[in-house]
């Protein structure tokens, strides 16, 4: 018999099957064995026309947005702030809706964490109002 076709047995300790197996299979071992303790999602195929489609049904993410907001709100809040110095190359270029740009991701951006800050107030205040699932 082969080192390929061996496997494993409850007497084995982790020299001999690293011995056998060597490190980099044994390792891909414990990945596998990690990937499945949390549970694979189960997946069904999709046949629309000639594809085939597999999905898989997962719980969306648990995210209020206030984060993602504000991280969007900074950039757009660096970005206006980087092309000061150029206001009058950006006018002279036609390019001025550079900066109008910046200034209007800035201000939604401002509004759009105040918007998620309340709905994520609202979801605590009432964890019924979550969408659940069966």
């Amino acid at each position: 018999m082969s080192d390929e076709d061996w496997t494993p047995r409850d007497g084995d300790g982790p020299e001999t099957i690293e011995r056998k197996l060597g490190h980099r299979e044994l390792a891909r071992l414990e990945r596998v064995a990690r990937r499945h303790e949390f549970g694979r999602p189960e997946v069904t195929e999709l046949e629309i026309g000639s594809t085939t489609h597999r999905v898989a049904e997962v719980e969306p993410m648990d995210v209020d947005g206030v984060r993602t907001m504000t991280v969007g709100t900074i950039i757009w809040g660096v970005v206006a702030v980087a092309l000061l110095p150029f206001l009058g190359t950006l006018e002279d270029d036609g390019r001025m809706w550079w900066m109008w740009t910046a200034l209007a991701g800035l201000g939604l951006g401002l509004i759009g964490i105040e918007y998620c800050r309340r709905r994520r107030n609202a979801l605590r205040m009432q964890p019924g109002r979550r969408r659940k699932t069966d």
